[in-house]
């Protein structure tokens, strides 16, 4: 007898350890399903984040394209502005010519309009970054174009004599050569 109760509490050893591993394997199966779906909420909610970040950056993208364009589409439009002064004195010296003052005082104030209306181009242009292109200086082929070499004894080789053609600079960068005759 002792034999056949030590079997049964052997089997109902067994059978309590398997109950008690079926119920871990059922908490452990559960909390698999619960980090499941934890995992597959934080999935969904990083995809959600992913394509709002992807929609803010591709309306980012268009928005500074825009932007660009405007951009360039409107960049001479300080210049062209500050360009407005000088069309006006422009317009005082052509009425300073039909004045009626005598040929002499006419030709006088259309001279000075004339060079004014120049101070002011030129003001205008070096406030936008165009400068002459200097004719004191040495022969440089990047910003001066030599057309003529002559012998001269009032300036050394290499060095400007005339300038048939003045030349301008965007910043560093020539916009047209300056035509020149350079010593030899």
């Amino acid at each position: 007898m002792s034999e056949e109760k030590t079997e049964q509490e052997t089997v109902e050893n067994t059978e309590e350890e398997l109950e008690q591993n079926i119920n871990e394997a059922e908490a452990e199966a559960e909390a698999v399903e619960n980090e499941f779906d934890l995992l597959q909420t934080e999935l969904t909610e990083l995809k959600d984040k992913y394509a709002r970040v992807h929609a803010d950056f591709d309306n980012i993208k268009k928005r500074l394209e825009r932007e660009k364009y405007t951009a360039v589409e409107y960049s001479n439009e300080k210049f062209a502005k500050d360009m407005i002064p000088v069309m006006d004195a422009l317009d005082g010296a052509m009425k300073s010519a039909d004045g009626d003052a005598d040929k002499a005082e006419r030709f006088d104030n259309l001279k000075e309009g004339i060079e004014l209306t120049h101070k002011s181009l030129l003001t205008q242009l070096e406030k936008h970054g165009v400068t002459l292109v200097a004719h004191d200086e040495p022969f440089d082929p990047n910003i001066h174009n030599a057309v003529q070499a002559i012998d001269s004894e009032d300036v050394e080789s290499g060095q400007i004599v005339q300038t048939f053609q003045t030349g301008y600079k965007y910043k560093s960068r020539p916009l047209r050569e300056a035509m020149v005759i350079v010593a030899n």
